[in-house]
């Protein structure tokens, strides 16, 4: 436990990408088995105790330090564990236990022992362990590790291809020790057997300004806006992965429903609308849900844009080229004839100036942006120079205003570094702000410096971790679209809202009304006209 303590503790505190990867190749070098195995179960987000939960360790600190300093403690620290673990007091200097004991113990135990083997083994740990411990229980480390990074630290420390490990991670459970046995060269690669495992991607580079390609060469279709997914169907099993490898099968039973194939087939997840494709924010209600109601799936219906096909029937397709493997998905849709899986469209254009005009319409018509692909190209994992671009539209932005600061977490967590920000609309008495949008980045660490010490200037009111300010600061908003939501206050919501410019110099009362947001939100609505 103490190795992996000093792990996350110090991934905390790693900025850079590459550093965190060292550290984590590092660990799972060094540490032993079942250790190292659970410890990347807990980056990559895959570990549950069902009794040892948020609730149970905010009791647990209310009984030893008193409602009133917990309170008081957790609305300064702004993190559960953070808190928790500070407040602790050491009862004795035993060893703890290792991180195998400790997940071995917490998953057989049940609801009743669990607050006490909790309580016994905080007081034998310093607040370091402690922390990680408490972070391990409630599942959300926050030390800026994805699932994906973990695996990329496992390709870099034993020297073996990314795409390798993820093409069978999906066939193989923690604690993983045939995996690791196999990066260490003491076994063969894990055969996943006739498990629908997943296939890495294939990613696009972002098209430079004032590159102009040759439009014969390439195939032209659209981006649309939803969620990259595949879809594997192997041996009566199914399976959907997002684009992180991550499976999302339950979240959408009525896509699996449709899987009657053999087949990987890459495509884009969309719900319809009454028109068309409906936008984001409705796919975004379905997202992230252990369970879907029978009203979610009649009102957001699901359905996939296919891309490309990556396997048919057990046959390996990714060396064909583009345009083969075109061919094959056309037919094989043909043959599928189901109305939940359809083709991406190719765009045939003959000059550039098409491919720019095209660009230029994809926000009236509720489209990204384009995608480019060479048609000579195979089916490579990851981004490959040279051979896939996306083209996407430009963002919009809005003048908006400071409403409320919250503290962020990880090493954030003493910062106010979440924003709520509003515009402008009439009201009974007058002019009045609503809430419109909430960001998180897009600014420095020198200008989160400084919007920490005016929100500590210029409270108005505090709500737990939550204060308000003075309505006196502006922020330029940049988002990706603007839709129509009966859920949010002011009747609308941003799509990836960021930071874009902190307009120190711009009066409050200069800001974006509302009125203009809503009509941006009604003129952004897609038009689906056949083009």
């Amino acid at each position: 436990m103490k190795a992996f303590a000093a792990l996350l503790d110090r991934l905390v505190y790693t900025p850079g990408r590459n550093a965190k990867l060292r550290l984590m190749g590092d660990y799972f070098r060094r540490a032993p088995d079942p250790d190292r195995g659970w410890a990347l179960t807990a980056l990559a987000g895959g570990i549950d105790f069902p009794h040892a939960k948020a609730g149970a360790i905010r009791g647990l600190a209310m009984e030893q330090a008193g409602e009133e300093l917990f309170r008081l403690s957790y609305d300064y620290v702004g993190d559960l564990a953070e808190t928790c673990a500070l407040l602790w007091q050491e009862t004795g200097t035993a060893d703890p236990p290792t991180l195998g004991e400790i997940v071995a113990r917490l998953h057989g135990a049940g609801r009743a022992e669990t607050p006490g083997l909790l309580a016994s083994w905080l007081g034998h740990m310093d607040v370091t362990e402690r922390w990680a411990l408490l972070k391990l229980i409630t599942g959300g480390l926050r030390v800026g590790v994805s699932a994906r990074l973990a695996r990329v630290a496992l390709s870099e420390a034993f020297d073996t291809p990314v795409e390798e490990i993820e093409e069978v991670w999906h066939g193989l459970a923690p604690p993983y020790s045939a995996l690791f046995a196999w990066l260490e060269g003491q076994a063969e690669k894990p055969d996943p057997g006739a498990l629908p495992v997943f296939r890495p991607f294939m990613l696009a580079h972002p098209l430079a300004d004032g590159v102009e390609l040759e439009p014969s060469a390439w195939l032209v279709e659209w981006k649309w806006d939803g969620v990259r997914v595949q879809l594997v169907s192997r041996g009566g099993e199914r399976r959907i992965y997002s684009r992180s490898g991550d499976d999302i099968s339950a979240t959408f039973p009525d896509v699996l429903e449709m899987m009657n194939f053999d087949g990987v087939v890459d495509g884009e997840l969309l719900v319809r609308g009454p028109t068309g494709e409906a936008p984001f924010n409705d796919l975004q209600q379905r997202l992230n849900r252990k369970t879907v109601s029978k009203k979610m799936l009649a009102e957001r219906p699901a359905f996939v844009r296919a891309y490309d096909l990556l396997m048919e029937a057990g046959s390996d397709l990714r060396d064909q080229p583009l345009t083969a493997r075109r061919t094959r998905l056309a037919a094989f849709i043909e043959r599928l004839d189901h109305p939940d899986l359809d083709l991406s469209e190719s765009i045939t254009v003959s000059e550039w100036a098409e491919v720019e005009a095209l660009q230029a319409e994809a926000r009236r018509l509720g489209r990204e942006g384009l995608m480019l692909k060479r048609r000579d190209s195979a089916y490579e994992a990851g981004r490959v120079k040279g051979l896939w671009y996306k083209w996407k539209r430009d963002p919009l932005t809005a003048d908006c205003v400071l409403l409320y600061a919250q503290r962020g977490h990880g090493k954030r967590s003493s910062y106010y570094s979440d924003f709520t920000f509003g515009a402008w609309r009439d009201g009974e008495t007058g002019q009045e702000l609503v809430p419109v949008g909430k960001a998180y980045f897009g600014f420095t660490d020198e200008e989160l410096r400084a919007l920490d010490k005016w929100v500590r200037e210029h409270t108005l009111n505090r709500f737990g971790p939550v204060r308000e300010v003075e309505k006196a600061l502006v922020f330029e908003v940049a988002f990706d679209s603007i839709h129509m939501s009966s859920r949010h206050k002011s009747g609308i919501a941003m799509r990836f809202p960021r930071i874009s410019r902190i307009r120190w110099d711009k009066p409050a009362a200069e800001a974006e009304a509302l009125d203009m947001l809503l009509a941006l939100a009604e003129n952004d609505a897609p038009s689906h006209e056949i083009s």
